[in-house]
């Protein structure tokens, strides 16, 4: 009984744990690639971004919503950005000719919309050394799923082209050239 209890307790506390669902690591997008280079500035830095005043990264009690390399959604969003310029050849690592640093004022996710459905919404402010600053929101809908582990997952890979839509939204809009000015 004593053997059985030792193979059987652990086996349960190990299939029992909270799992960790982590975002894959960013990826360019093209269209923010080519309107990047269709601005034609260089030599932009970016600073520090601070996160929203609340953030739960739990999902459905089965464990919490990561980012990859233990940074949080806030750097996730940040170093994006970043990877974006660098691609399109417009990062200015040292002596920046200008900096953006940004916001995160909404960070919200939902694994349950409608049952099987799945939201992000993201709402950034961004702020240039130059003085302008633009305001952006990005609303993502997605297929969950109705069982946690497959909701949670489908969740945390979410993250990845939700931030895609908003940098793309973020470049292409008309205030961004004023930003990098």
């Amino acid at each position: 009984m004593n053997f059985k209890l030792s193979i059987v307790l652990p086996l349960a506390i190990l299939l029992g744990a909270c799992s960790t669902y982590t975002t894959p690591r960013y990826s360019i997008s093209a269209d923010t690639n080519v309107g990047l280079k269709a601005i034609g500035s260089t030599n932009i830095g970016v600073g520090g971004f601070t996160g929203p005043a609340s953030f739960d990264s739990a999902c459905r009690g089965a464990g919490p919503i990561a980012p990859p390399d233990g940074i949080t959604h806030t750097e996730y969003l940040r170093k994006a950005l970043e990877d974006e310029l660098k691609v399109a050849g417009a990062f200015g690592a040292a002596n920046a000719r200008v900096v953006i640093s940004g916001a995160v004022n909404k960070l919200v996710f939902s694994s349950s919309r409608g049952l099987t459905g799945g939201t992000w919404d993201l709402d950034v402010t961004l702020t240039s050394s130059n003085g302008k600053k633009l305001s952006a929101m990005e609303h993502y809908e997605f297929q969950s799923g109705f069982v946690a582990d497959t909701a949670c997952k489908q969740t945390a890979e979410a993250y990845l082209p939700t931030v895609q839509n908003l940098i793309r939204k973020i470049v292409l809009s008309p205030e961004f050239k004023t930003l990098v000015q």
